[in-house]
């Protein structure tokens, strides 16, 4: 009997809950990830493409056969490319030279169109998002074209309700803290939102750039974390569903991927080092005991012409 799903959208979700072992110092509390590397693109973005795109789908809004537009960092864009590529869309992407470039030859792999928005040095910044954001309203005029407009997609949260029930189930509902970065909001709100149906007693997290802390009141700055920390407040933000905000450098978060993949077997992007970083303090603080869980949000492959892991400084 052959057993399959449908298509490679089924494959979406279910990702493993790993404990880590080696980086989070004795005396602390349990910290585990979820491996969303082992979503179909290697990213836990792939929820909230689906779901956007299915939603968007069920309300008309996007035609048979039409164009979806975003702007993103890449990882967004090429979950996006997967899912229009299985649901016969096409795709304009605004992209930057800011990010890495594995993730700008995976979309056109997935048949997307790339724009890009030159950066000041490859630094992430309030100005390259916001110009980047515009490039993409423009495009949207065009027939038969979607925007996605991700930080105002209402529709994306919905993709990350299921992640968190996956890891209230996983941890069989003993689970202290979550610990996850911002950066349009949709996948830490949406597992709080799961998480607080259970236990509105869990500690939720809130992991943004040192450099460009807004979320904690300081200023905009420039950071090169892929994938966090935009330079302002995301309009979907909702501070009422956190209770704590921490903040983590780029060397910070940097070394300790590096430190993931070294010790732990674990390949991943610099913000997933974000994520870990806060998540060890949060289980150092809460104490032997304690369970903390936090996400390996996207596979070092997309990484690998970076500074991270060995190409040139500064990129």
């Amino acid at each position: 009997m052959i057993t399959s799903i449908p298509n490679v959208l089924g494959g979406i979700g279910n990702t493993p809950l790993v404990e880590l072992q080696k980086v989070v110092p004795l005396g602390s509390g349990r910290v585990v990830a979820k491996l969303e590397w082992a979503n179909p693109t290697g990213s836990m973005k792939d929820r909230m493409a689906k779901a956007a795109i299915e939603r968007a789908e069920a309300g008309g809004r996007l035609e048979p056969g039409g164009t979806v537009v975003e702007y993103t960092a890449g990882t967004t864009g090429v979950s996006l490319a997967l899912v229009c590529a299985a649901r016969g869309y096409g795709l304009e992407i605004v992209f930057s030279d800011a990010f890495s470039d594995e993730k700008r030859r995976t979309m056109q792999a997935f048949g997307a169109r790339v724009t890009d928005v030159p950066s000041d040095n490859k630094k992430i910044t309030e100005t390259l998002i916001k110009t980047m954001i515009s490039t993409a309203a423009d495009i949207s005029q065009r027939p038969r074209h979607w925007y996605c407009d991700q930080l105002n997609n209402h529709d994306a949260i919905e993709g990350y309700l299921p992640l968190g029930e996956e890891i209230w189930r996983q941890t069989g509902g003993q689970l202290e803290a979550f610990v996850h970065s911002v950066s349009t909001a949709h996948s830490i709100h949406g597992v709080t939102r799961s998480l607080w149906v259970h236990n509105d007693r869990i500690r939720i997290v809130a992991v943004e750039p040192a450099e460009s802390a807004v979320l904690s009141g300081k200023p905009s700055g420039s950071h090169k974390i892929e994938g966090i920390g935009i330079g302002f407040i995301p309009p979907l933000w909702e501070p009422e569903l956190v209770n704590e905000i921490q903040t983590v450098t780029t060397e910070d978060a940097k070394e300790m991927t590096r430190r993931l993949a070294r010790e732990e077997g674990i390949f991943a992007g610099a913000s997933s080092g974000a994520n870990v970083v806060a998540a060890i303090r949060v289980a150092r603080q809460l104490g032997p005991g304690a369970t903390v869980a936090t996400l390996i949000v996207d596979s070092g492959l997309r990484y690998l012409s970076t500074d991270i892991y060995g190409g040139k400084p500064g990129d």
